[in-house]
């Protein structure tokens, strides 16, 4: 029988295959089936600070100012206190969760000012978070905010938060930074347990009937795998600490490639929205039986034994093969060539 536990952010899971944060670990029920499925952890969806803002403002409004210009109208207030915030209700969750499953729960933020980032942050781990993923979302439009402003915002978060809480700490990385290896190794100085490649942030649209910019939700393709694998590749061996990949693992061959490249978890999500919990035990069930025809003993002993440190030709990480790539593309008959 071969040994698939792994280690992750300091926890040791059952198998790499992790649900990320979806729509699917936001009800307990769904969580309870991505359990019994096979699941050996999951990630909740992001609290997000500016929700909880909004809602403060509302409340505001709708149980303090409706009595501007009508006096006798503050006798007649709702009570607060009755009502669950977003947050209590995500805290709620949190412990539901922790309260009835078994496998370990990673919570996950996304903050918009130190002071949330820190508040919320020591909210989850009172909550019973066995670890936190940092879900951070910053889009540098401003021409005047350099690449190593951006880092820094980063870093800081995390120095900062990691000063305030003793639960693991991993951060969501959005492809886009210029060296993500330089860069995750100042991560893990600043104290950082793990990384996650990649987050995919949605792209807004443009409606050509009324030119507005709206928003799009598009669910991962198994294309989008192979950057995650290439960036984990690239990245064992050169960090000590937890790597998660999450983005285009619909295939059981792209999740094996994944670990071959060394990571610890492969996180999933869309697929499961597609096609349903039941998915998780058929990826799970394939990985399994294609370890054991290749004569694996253990994940351990699969991961990253073809990262760039340990592949036949670590060059074909990087550049050597870009002009074999592109000569070796052959038109469709019958296309002009």
């Amino acid at each position: 029988m071969v040994d698939l536990t792994t280690h992750y952010l300091g926890l040791e899971l059952a198998h790499p295959l992790v649900p990320s944060s979806s729509p699917l670990t936001k009800n307990l029920d769904n969580a309870k089936q991505l359990e019994d499925a096979g699941a050996s952890a999951i990630v909740m969806p992001s609290l997000f600070e500016e929700k909880i803002e909004a809602e403060q403002q509302n409340m505001e409004r709708f149980f303090y100012g409706q009595a501007i210009g009508y006096g006798e109208a503050d006798s007649f207030h709702p009570v607060p206190h009755e009502i669950l915030t977003y947050q209590e209700q995500y805290l709620e969750h949190l412990h539901q969760l922790k309260q009835s499953l078994k496998i370990p729960v990673i919570a996950s933020l996304n903050g918009t000012s130190v002071g949330g980032w820190m508040e919320y942050g020591r909210a989850l781990e009172q909550a019973g978070a066995d670890a936190l993923e940092l879900n951070i979302y910053h889009l540098a439009a401003n021409s005047e905010e350099s690449s190593a402003s951006v880092e820094r915002l980063y870093l800081d978060i995390l120095q900062e938060l990691k000063s305030q809480v003793g639960i693991p700490l991993t951060l969501k990385l959005s492809p886009q930074f210029s060296s993500p290896v330089n860069f995750a190794q100042r991560l893990q100085a600043a104290g950082a347990d793990g990384v996650v490649l990649f987050n995919r942030f949605y792209q807004p649209d443009i409606d050509l009937e009324t030119l507005q910019v709206v928003p799009k939700l598009e669910l991962s393709t198994p294309a989008e795998a192979l950057l995650r694998i290439r960036w984990t590749a690239l990245m064992y061996g050169r960090v000590n600490m937890s790597l998660g990949v999450t983005g285009g693992f619909h295939e059981t061959p792209d999740v094996i490639k994944a670990l071959l490249a060394g990571a610890d978890v492969v996180h999933l999500c869309s697929v499961l929205l597609k096609d349903g919990v039941g998915r998780l035990s058929a990826i799970l069930s394939e990985m399994q039986q294609w370890l054991e025809e290749h004569e694996y003993e253990s994940i351990v002993q699969l991961k990253g034994s073809v990262s760039q440190q340990h592949a036949i030709d670590p060059s074909a990480y990087e550049r050597a093969n870009y002009v074999q790539v592109l000569d070796s593309y052959t038109a469709p008959s019958g296309v002009l060539r």
